[in-house]
């Protein structure tokens, strides 16, 4: 039970600064998947099928949500490396007199609610916009832990890059490049096979395909989501021994 007020405690902290943002935060959060909707799906869309019978808008929302919540995920945790590199904050948590995972945890889950709020948004515009979503407990499940798994890279980016200008880099050399191979846009078949074999093994990949099949009411594959755990578990062990090495 201690663990567990201590990973609270770290949460609750993230979620007051959330609370007094939070109207800007839903609004800001509406602005890319309203812009990817209206050229992906609305313009470029009607022309494109992509699965016999299915609206290329319909295979798209799986798409824009999965990609969406690995950009929340990552970029809520990222403060954590001014904290570390800049404002010299972290000591605080550091000699703070709780389980050292807590911290880890605490700002994993607050990414992984902002992340969550971003998908509920997404859908909410994906009925708008006149897509057929299909969710369900497995869904969610799929995107809490897709949050996940990129809060802790966020987290591990943040506990290992020295400069700012690195952080940005793993945007631009890591995010950006899944965004838009990881069968986000269009199925990864298309893809010639020496790179569909990397691209597949992505974590991204695995919640796209889940989501998309979950969404379009077809079987999806249970190793995907097994797959996505064990990405979990790796990145949450991984940052919290890097985290607990800087209290050494």
């Amino acid at each position: 039970m201690e663990k567990i007020n201590d990973i609270m405690t770290v949460f609750w902290r993230d979620w007051i600064v959330l609370k007094h943002r939070l109207t800007a935060f839903i609004i800001s959060r509406m602005i890319a998947p309203m812009l990817y909707m209206v050229a992906f799906g609305w313009g470029l869309g009607r022309s494109i099928e992509t699965i016999p019978g299915v609206s290329y808008l319909d295979f798209l929302v799986p798409g824009i949500l999965a990609l969406n919540s690995m950009n929340i995920s990552f970029n809520s945790v990222t403060p954590v490396h001014a904290e570390r590199v800049y404002h010299k904050s972290l000591e605080e948590y550091i000699v703070a007199p709780i389980w050292p995972p807590a911290y880890v945890i605490g700002k994993m889950l607050a990414a992984v609610l902002r992340g969550l709020i971003s998908s509920l948004i997404i859908v909410a515009l994906a009925f708008a916009f006149g897509a057929h979503v299909t969710t369900s407990l497995w869904f969610w499940l799929v995107v809490v832990v897709n949050c996940g798994i990129f809060a802790g890279i966020g987290f591990l980016a943040s506990m290992y890059l020295s400069t700012y200008e690195k952080m940005g880099q793993i945007n631009t050399y890591v995010l950006l490049p899944m965004s838009f191979l990881c069968g986000t846009f269009f199925s990864t078949r298309t893809m010639p096979d020496f790179l569909r074999l990397v691209i597949e093994a992505l974590p991204l990949t695995h919640t796209s395909v889940t989501l998309r099949a979950i969404s379009l009411g077809q079987p999806f594959e249970y190793v995907s989501v097994a797959i996505l755990v064990v990405y979990l578990a790796v990145v949450t062990v991984w940052g919290c021994r890097a985290f607990n090495s800087l209290r050494k």
